[in-house]
């Protein structure tokens, strides 16, 4: 028997106008998708002159329990206007931002406030910590600042702290705040309150530095270990 061609069937194609129907608009939800998620996007919006005046005019109406309309009124402007302000979508002119200080009965300048706020960073290379003195250093214990918080209610410091022969154990430090340990080198039993915690490389002590607490046995030197202390600077007048 002769062998019968199979029958093609022919390929199906939807119509132009069905098959390319809502592209544009997925591409512009795609294109919109992919700026929304660009982490440099938003990273220049966050730090934006416009966002960081919206965010304090918005904290302090806030504060004085006073209601969008309510402070729009108060600076001749309309409430759109305010809520585009607030939400660093324009930039006010220096007349609006005077019209907002008085009724909000703070300084111009203090629209700036997070804008103008330092974010600082410490680099330190190895072995130029700051040498400072301290109550340890009565008894040979090395103190080497490696960084300090600026303007701010929290105070942090880091230090690195070096025990050689010629330390003395010390197990009666106090001060206000809380304090973390991180040990590098040797071996040491720490003191905190009635217990004693033998601590080598890789182990870490956190606790209340207002009770009583220090080395009490230098079992292995040099003893090096990182103490980052913390305390509101409120406790220290």
């Amino acid at each position: 028997m002769p062998n019968k061609a199979k029958k093609r069937e022919p390929l199906r194609r939807s119509p132009p106008s069905k098959r390319n129907k809502g592209a544009p608009d997925a591409a512009k939800k795609a294109d919109a998708k992919l700026d929304f998620q660009d982490p440099h996007h938003v990273s220049a919006q966050r730090n934006s002159l416009e966002l960081a005046i919206g965010h304090e005019v918005r904290d302090f109406r806030r504060k004085l329990n006073m209601t969008v309309a309510e402070l729009a009124a108060m600076a001749g402007m309309s409430t759109g206007m305010l809520s585009k302000i607030e939400n660093g979508q324009t930039s006010p002119s220096l007349a609006t931002l005077q019209e907002l200080s008085k009724a909000l009965q703070v300084p111009v300048t203090a629209f700036f406030r997070k804008f103008e706020e330092e974010k600082d960073a410490t680099y330190v290379k190895a072995g130029m910590g700051l040498t400072i003195e301290r109550r340890g250093t009565r008894a040979g214990h090395q103190y080497q600042l490696l960084g300090h918080s600026l303007s701010r209610d929290l105070a942090v410091e880091p230090y690195l702290i070096t025990l050689t022969k010629d330390s003395d154990v010390f197990p009666v430090f106090q001060h206000d705040g809380i304090e973390f340990i991180y040990m590098l080198e040797g071996e040491v039993g720490y003191r905190h309150g009635d217990r004693l915690y033998q601590l080598t490389p890789g182990d870490s002590l956190f606790f209340d530095s207002d009770v009583p607490h220090g080395p009490e046995q230098l079992k292995k030197l040099p003893i090096r270990f990182l103490s980052i202390i913390t305390y509101t600077r409120a406790d220290r007048g």
